[in-house]
């Protein structure tokens, strides 16, 4: 009785001291306002626009297709900057979609 016990606590344990996958807007607005390239009018238009890409990656938006339209956005053919930005969004504002960025980027390459 006393192993199951343990068990129990030692999973309870874990759970509680797991990472919880939230947002963090603040480290977001540091990485996209840093880095030239993006020139958002202030903070809530660079929420606004990283909130519309985790919305496109939630409702299926390939890989391939959402950095193509981050770079028409910004004007810019510069891959690194599109793929920048997606992945800061996805990464800081809506982590529980890391999972399908990566199955839509799957067997991305450039060219």
């Amino acid at each position: 009785m006393k192993p199951i016990l343990f068990a129990g606590a030692l999973a309870m344990t874990a759970l509680a001291a797991a990472p919880s996958a939230h947002a963090d807007q603040v480290a977001y607005l540091v990485n996209v306002t840093v880095r030239p390239g993006y020139n958002f009018a202030n903070a809530d238009a660079a929420l606004g626009y990283g909130y519309s890409v985790c919305d496109r990656v939630q409702a299926k938006v390939g890989y391939a297709q959402l950095v193509d339209e981050v770079q028409r956005d910004f004007g810019t053919t510069d891959y690194y900057q599109g793929a920048y930005l997606i992945n800061q969004a996805v990464n800081e504002l809506c982590p529980a979609q890391i999972w399908q960025l990566r199955q839509s980027a799957g067997g991305y390459t450039l060219g």
